[in-house]
């Protein structure tokens, strides 16, 4: 058996194996896998680096190396033997194989080793390439197109919770679609043929039964919310004044009643919305607990059902940026104000900042040079007093416009100040008011989708200075 094996299988392959080609093959092999195991190593013992581009080249582009160098030596081999037949040189009796020949055996021995370790390195390689594709890193740093999606993924209440978590779902089938999809990207983005922006929503995002509620049980009864909103005026002292609303959230009650903003939706709502950014709905129906259902529609309908994107309302559908969530520049600057970002102190910060926020920059790199030099020249012509007293101050509200301007609009991805509307709340974008609209009746005319604002929430204080019931609750 072994005599057999030697003479029909090793001979040959030895003798085949001898050419150009299958050299060239193991000389790549060795050397991308002696590459890749000391990048390993040092991942393993080292300090990790989070340059995107580093573990596309060791997690992707070295295995591929890694693997063409095998399919190589087979290649060299046929390719010789082909060559050999068609010239009638292959010998009637190969190579002789002396195992009693020290040499050659640990020959076989470095062959039987290498073989191995070829084998676990593919394996280690292939599964080390599929868990770095599934990884944020990969899907948003290593992808200039998705700058403005990564960006704000970021610093959002996701940032801990994997894009895959998301946009892939389980199974065999699910990755296979998603690396097709992913396989179309690269080409658009090969050929700079990819839509700037990025459309929203998402096509083909998963139910958010299959995604949101992973993580947030839909039956949970959240209750009350508090929520205390900051705003800043354009006058020189930046007045502050803050809104306090109650929210309903609700949900599922005790007695398994539902309640609240959560609640009223958890019952069966299904919509047709006509736009591409599902801001227009002009048709509503809802399956009340009982089994009843009801239709209401804008009048401009007149008693039709609209042609457009017809689907059941979750949790998307309100929190449809809840990853990714794009400020408006007002929201933005005064949310860093209120968090001391930009010291409200700094007179007149307020109104130049916003200026400055929604001035036009052709480029990221020309925002982050002009934003805090501008700043500054206002403050050394308008008010050098203020500028010789704090220099500091100047200098790090320059610092924290740029980074609220980066964060929210990106000019190469044509991405600016409103372009993804967060339909959560209804004061910058129309929000619940695309349904709660008052507009949106039954078809005999009794019922309607309620536009009282208590229904949702309580407002406490409406841009007051210091509202009292802040005080009263003891929240500074």
């Amino acid at each position: 058996m072994l005599q057999r094996f030697r003479e029909n299988w090793v001979r040959p392959a030895l003798f085949f194996g001898n050419n150009p080609i299958s050299l060239a093959g193991g000389a790549i092999t060795s050397a991308a896998g002696v590459t890749m195991i000391g990048y390993w190593l040092v991942e393993l013992f080292g300090r990790p680096n989070d340059n995107p581009y580093l573990g596309i080249i060791f997690f992707l582009i070295l295995p591929a190396l890694f693997v063409l160098g095998l399919l190589l030596i087979p290649i060299g081999v046929f390719i010789r033997r082909r060559k050999l037949q068609q010239a009638g040189q292959i010998p009637a009796e190969f190579p002789k194989i002396d195992l009693n020949d020290r040499m050659f055996r640990h020959g076989l021995d470095i062959v039987l080793v290498a073989t191995i370790v070829n084998l676990l390195v593919v394996s280690m390689a292939s599964y080390r390439g599929a868990a770095y594709m599934d990884s944020p890193q990969f899907c948003g740093a290593s992808c200039h197109v998705m700058h403005p999606e990564y960006t704000a993924y970021k610093v959002s209440a996701h940032s801990h919770v994997a894009c895959v978590e998301c946009h892939i779902g389980s199974g065999a089938q699910s990755y296979f679609e998603a690396k097709v999809n992913g396989t179309k990207q690269l080409v658009e983005v090969a050929f700079n043929r990819y839509p700037k922006p990025i459309p929203s929503p998402v096509r083909n995002l998963r139910p958010a039964r299959e995604i949101c509620e992973g993580c947030h049980t839909p039956a949970r009864f959240v209750g009350e919310k508090l929520l205390v909103k900051s705003s800043f005026a354009d006058d020189e002292k930046n007045t502050e004044t803050q809104s306090v609303v109650v929210l309903h959230l609700g949900g599922v009650d005790s007695f398994s009643h539902l309640t609240g903003i959560h609640g009223v939706h958890l019952g069966r709502i299904e919509y047709i919305a006509t736009d591409p950014t599902r801001t227009t709905i002009p048709w509503v129906e809802r399956t009340y607990p009982d089994g009843s259902k009801t239709a209401f529609a804008a009048s401009t309908l007149k008693g039709a059902i609209p042609q457009g994107e017809r689907r059941v309302m979750d949790c998307i559908d309100c929190h449809n940026r809840a990853a990714h969530t794009m400020q408006t520049a007002e929201d933005a600057l005064n949310r860093a104000m209120a968090e001391g970002a930009i010291n409200p102190e700094l007179p007149w910060v307020h109104k130049e900042g916003l200026e400055l926020l929604k001035a036009s920059y052709a480029t990221e790199a020309e925002a982050r040079v002009k934003i805090p030099a501008q700043l500054t020249q206002f403050y050394r012509d308008a008010h050098p007093d203020v500028l010789a007293a704090h220099p500091d101050l100047v200098k790090s509200a320059g610092e924290g416009l740029v980074y609220v301007f980066t964060t929210n609009v990106f000019p190469d991805m044509k991405v600016t100040w409103g372009t993804h509307p967060n339909h959560i709340g209804h004061m910058s974008y129309p929000g619940c008011f695309r349904c709660h609209d008052g507009d949106h009746v039954s078809k005999d005319g009794s019922k309607s989708i309620t536009q009282d604002c208590s229904a949702c929430h309580n407002l406490l204080a409406v841009d007051e200075a210091k509202p009292k019931v802040l005080s009263d609750l003891g929240i500074q």
